[in-house]
């Protein structure tokens, strides 16, 4: 029986990455392939990958879902938006000293009234917010809202974080985190590798607050994951079929697209369209899509982590983490990058 214990390891602080490279692909990427692991820097991947495959990239855009405000009492608080629903209703979760009660009404930055109507979400872990007054949420909050950089990452939201926590090719808005395996990629080495005959193709995942949340049982089997909404248009199956023909990998570039591709094929076809997911994957998972991940280092005890041991192997894992703590790596969301082959 696995446990959070066997995804757990010691990450000196300073390897947390509070900033981006000065450029996308300045990054590192640690190759895991052929038994072996190779120190590479992330501009070469046009020499890692062959004529032929296919990169399938997550195009969500990060929405700015952090805002401030106050309860009818006067209490602050603090919001993170979860889901936007409709133009009235979103999800959320809401950090306060005590929590809003259904029916009370919330002001945000001075700017947004809303009201409260109850708890949501499988274990009541969200609050269901209406729009209390004139408006629609999606205005308001790009108008009002900050940017929710992630908890390990401790300065405010600036000017630079507003271009670099979003990928150069985020069209569809409504994630609360970046898909981050996609900010190595600039318009450059997009054009290498078109150059180098290599396919992409797009797939939407709208990444949750959820992904944040720590694994608070022992027995790993016992946790249950988040929801999320992803969307496949007919043209990336298309791409997937085409690339399988020609016998090409098909690359996930991110454990978001490995996700929504993995959760689109649990009947056996891998299927176009919109749904939403709580796949969880673990060690002993079988994948039937994707043959070779782009990804960033994970936090210890985490989901995303045992879905990379799950991909490339628990073992293979341990040790390429420990190497990229020994050489410096960078970790977490403006961190450095892995490349990974399926077990």
């Amino acid at each position: 029986m696995l446990t959070i214990d066997d995804f757990d390891f010691d990450l000196p602080s300073e390897l947390i990455a509070q900033q981006p490279t000065p450029e996308r692909t300045a990054s590192r990427l640690l190759e895991l392939a052929d038994g072996g692991l190779h120190d590479r820097r992330f501009s070469e991947l046009p020499q890692l990958v062959d004529a032929g495959d296919l990169l399938v990239f997550n195009d969500t855009r990060v929405i700015r879902a952090r805002l401030f405000g106050h309860k009818e009492s006067g209490g602050q608080i603090e919001v993170l938006i979860e889901r936007i629903i409709d133009a009235r209703h979103a999800l959320a979760q809401i950090r306060a000293s005590k929590s809003p009660k259904p029916g009370s009404r919330i002001g945000l930055e001075d700017a947004i009234a809303l009201n409260v109507c109850g708890r949501s979400g499988k274990r009541g872990e969200f609050f269901a917010l209406e729009l209390a007054g004139p408006g629609d949420l999606w205005t308001l909050i790009e108008r009002h809202g900050r940017l929710p950089l992630p908890p390990y990452i401790t300065h405010p939201a600036g000017s630079d974080d507003e271009a670099r926590y979003q990928t150069v090719f985020a069209r569809q808005p409504g994630a609360v985190a970046a898909p981050t395996a996609g900010l190595h990629f600039d318009d450059a080495l997009l054009g290498q590798l078109a150059a180098c005959s290599v396919e992409v193709a797009w797939l939407t995942l709208h990444v949750g607050a959820g992904t944040f949340q720590p694994v608070r049982v022992h027995a790993v089997a016992e946790h249950r994951m988040h929801a999320e909404r992803f969307e496949i248009p007919p043209a990336t199956i298309a791409a997937i079929a085409r690339t399988r023909a020609r016998a090409g990998k098909v690359i996930a570039v991110g454990t978001t697209s490995l996700r929504a591709l993995e959760a689109a094929a649990q009947d056996g076809e891998l299927r176009a369209g919109a749904a939403e997911t709580d796949i969880f994957i673990t060690p002993g998972y079988r994948f039937q899509v994707v043959d070779r991940l782009i990804t960033n280092f994970h936090l210890p005890k985490s989901t995303l982590l045992m879905l990379v041991s799950a991909f490339a192997g628990l073992d293979a894992i341990r040790t390429a983490y420990a190497h990229a703590i020994r050489h410096g790596y960078r970790f977490f969301s403006y961190g450095d990058a892995m490349l990974l082959s399926r077990e």
